[in-house]
């Protein structure tokens, strides 16, 4: 078994693939409309399945606005530098939650972003193969 996708519904498609594309650096996989549903998917991903897992965006045509709940927690991702990573999403205008340090209890260095809808991301520093 592998981790395929996540899905997230947002209020506003264009505005959320800006986020994930210009602000995180994600690649724009594939982008599907289904007007008989009144639906849009758009996948992203730093590289696309199998090898990747990717992140679903689902806009539902006229739905502006979700509750988010109290079960979501966040989606982490792995940076290679996490204060180099919140300076440049910082300048895109994008709202650091918790600013790069250790986790508590730890040493492992963690941030967090909030998208445009409000989803949180977690930033986890790690070393990646060059």
């Amino acid at each position: 078994m592998r981790l395929l996708h996540t899905m997230l519904r947002v209020g506003d498609l264009d505005r959320a693939i800006a986020f994930y594309t210009r602000v995180l650096g994600m690649k724009l996989l594939r982008q599907q409309d289904n007007p008989e549903y009144r639906y849009t998917l758009a996948f992203l991903g730093f590289g696309s399945n199998p090898a990747h897992a990717e992140l679903e965006l689902t806009y539902n045509y006229g739905v502006t606005h979700y509750e988010l709940g109290t079960a979501y927690g966040h989606i982490a991702i792995g940076v290679d530098d996490i204060y180099a990573t919140c300076e440049i999403i910082r300048q895109a205008g994008a709202q650091i939650t918790r600013e790069p340090g250790p986790v508590l209890g730890g040493n492992t260095l963690i941030a967090f972003v909030l998208d445009p809808d409000g989803y949180k991301i977690e930033l986890i520093q790690r070393s990646f193969p060059g």
